[in-house]
């Protein structure tokens, strides 16, 4: 997929359900293949604290998405600050809050293209570091798709029994 096939688009308030409806997507192709330990089984669309989390993300004017050949929403990106539980960064940088794509639809590399505008909307605020934080699982399998991304590994850190790995990429 290209950014020719993609159009990209600021969300807000009107995508929180679509948002919802591609993590819930994605949440539905990871048990499919036994990997529940990242998000479980529950829906995040009827979880109170992810609906929150989204509602946040879409008025906080840095939710994007992108959607196929001007049709259904494949992906959405948010930024902003990083959560209170990633280990403090000193140096200035933009946090990937959310990247997830639906992994069964037409949106094959639409991540990669919303990490570009990441990297663009980064530059665009002249900070040249962009850092995410994502599940690190037995198979290290997300934090190999953000290294192919060329992001590096940086802090490890634990909330609640869930492993994370905190990867950074200098712009």
């Amino acid at each position: 997929m290209s950014a020719h096939d993609l159009t990209l688009r600021r969300g807000g308030p009107a995508d929180v359900r679509t948002v919802l409806g591609l993590l819930d997507a994605a949440n539905r192709w990871l048990a499919a293949r036994g990997r529940t330990d990242q998000w479980g089984t529950e829906p995040h669309s009827t979880n109170p604290r992810r609906m929150a989390q989204v509602t946040s993300y879409a008025t906080s004017g840095e939710l994007y998405l992108a959607d196929h050949d001007g049709g259904s929403t494949v992906a959405a990106l948010a930024l902003g600050e990083a959560p209170d539980h990633i280990p403090h960064c000193p140096a200035p940088h933009v946090y990937i809050n959310l990247l997830v794509a639906d992994p069964g639809g037409p949106g094959k590399g639409a991540g990669a293209v919303l990490l570009d505008l990441g990297r663009t909307r980064a530059r665009e605020q002249g900070v040249n570091l962009l850092r995410v934080d994502c599940y690190r699982g037995p198979d290290r399998a997300l934090i190999g798709y953000y290294e192919k991304q060329g992001f590096t590994p940086a802090e490890e850190f634990t909330v609640r029994s869930w492993p994370g790995q905190v990867l950074q990429q200098k712009l």
